[in-house]
């Protein structure tokens, strides 16, 4: 039986990102686990690869993200100043949203300085409220966009406050233009994260070296209201809410450190210690934390609650996003400079490498759609401008054992 349900329009962080108690990077995962654990068995011991595709998207793909329910998929393509909308089922674009293109400056990663570049450059995006809005952040333009999948504009104007969209349907060749409102946060948005009620988003400022929390009403546009500031000691990126302790978790890219965080005063309450540059985070239902360290080539299962880190393992060069699967036994890696993608098995102390898939084109985003017998991880190469899918075939202990 496969997962599929009709798509009525944009998911909003899955649900709650906390699919069932699953909490991960940010609340989308978790909508996308409750739209899916009761379907999905859990009992899958086994991944074998079968096969690649490759499909094509824009300039810098920068993260990809899959609705709840598994049926499309977001890209958002940084150079291309765009957001393509995937059909799962065949690997089509069923629409574009391309932004109208504003001089601002960017900032070069080799040389640490600012350049001309242009304002809406897409980074990392968040589903909230059912997958009605798809919250994207702009790297160039010191803030975020809701885009209201279900009735993209709504009646937005042009003004100062707002950034032209044109939504581009490619099998009708139609093409049309909105506004979506513009919230600034802070300098160099990257993660967005949102709390499993719906009612907070979390967004990490790369140069202002702080995260904002927002204050969300999906009646009333722009539909999130900056309402506190959280200062971090160095570069913030990776962030995961933990809905059951009321707590969040900034990955501080910059050090070496993870910020612990009480979302009822939205303060720090303690930083747990950890190897260097932490990118990205995720959270299983046993509170245990995965992170990517992005220099030093590993991955880390930290324990939330004693900061403890309980075993690592290396993978292939500058690891980056990482996800994982519905039953939270496997965890799949990008791996940057190293042009892979990684796949371990999450024991009880320690991982176990299964693949590592050659990705060539700097692989930097991932997510996952799974039904009943397969599990597909949708890979965006940045400097590639394409989509890889890795497919593999789940295998249950009954099977193992015929």
């Amino acid at each position: 039986m496969s997962v599929r349900k009709l798509f009525t329009g944009i998911c909003i962080l899955p649900a709650t990102f906390a699919v069932s108690g699953c909490y991960f990077t940010d609340a989308n995962q978790q909508a996308k686990q409750a739209a899916t654990d009761t379907v999905l068995p859990q009992t899958y011991t086994k991944l074998v690869f079968e096969k690649t595709e490759n499909l094509t998207s824009a300039a810098g793909t920068k993260s990809v993200l899959f609705n709840a329910a598994g049926t499309r998929l977001y890209a958002m393509n940084l150079e291309g100043m765009s957001v393509y909308e995937f059909d799962e089922a065949t690997r089509k674009i069923l629409r574009e949203f391309k932004f109208k293109a504003t001089k601002g400056f960017g900032w070069d990663y080799v040389t640490h300085a600012a350049i001309p570049s242009f304002e809406e450059k897409p980074v990392e995006a968040c589903f909230s409220h059912n997958d009605g809005i798809l919250w994207v952040s702009l790297h160039n333009a010191g803030g975020i966009v809701p885009i209201r999948l279900d009735s993209v504009g709504n009646g937005q104007q042009a003004n100062a406050t707002t950034k032209k969209l044109y939504l581009i349907d490619p099998k009708q060749h139609t093409k049309d233009s909105v506004y979506v409102p513009l919230i600034k946060t802070g300098k160099t948005p990257k993660v967005i994260a949102k709390t499993g009620d719906n009612k907070y988003l979390l967004v990490s400022n790369w140069h202002s070296n702080n995260v904002s929390v927002l204050e969300l009403n999906d009646t009333l546009s722009p539909y999130g209201k900056v309402t506190a500031t959280i200062p971090v000691t160095a570069i913030p990126r990776g962030i995961v809410v933990d809905d059951k302790t009321n707590k969040s978790y900034i990955a501080i890219m910059g050090g070496k450190t993870i910020a612990v965080v009480d979302n009822s005063t939205w303060t720090i309450e303690k930083n747990i210690e950890v190897a260097s540059t932490p990118r990205h985070i995720v959270m299983d239902t046993s509170g245990h934390l995965f992170v990517s360290y992005n220099s030093i080539g590993q991955i880390g299962c930290i324990d939330a609650a004693t900061g403890k880190t309980l075993f690592t393992a290396a993978t292939n060069a500058q690891p980056r996003t990482i996800v994982l699967s519905k039953n939270h036994k496997f965890l799949f890696v990008t791996c940057y400079s190293g042009n892979m993608i990684d796949v371990f098995k999450i024991n009880s102390n320690s991982f176990t490498k299964l693949y590592s898939l050659e990705c060539k084109g700097k692989p930097v985003g991932v997510d996952i759609h799974e039904d009943e017998d397969k599990l597909e991880a949708w890979v965006c190469n940045y400097v590639g401008g394409n989509l890889k899918v890795f497919s593999f075939k789940k295998i249950n202990s009954r099977q193992l054992n015929e």
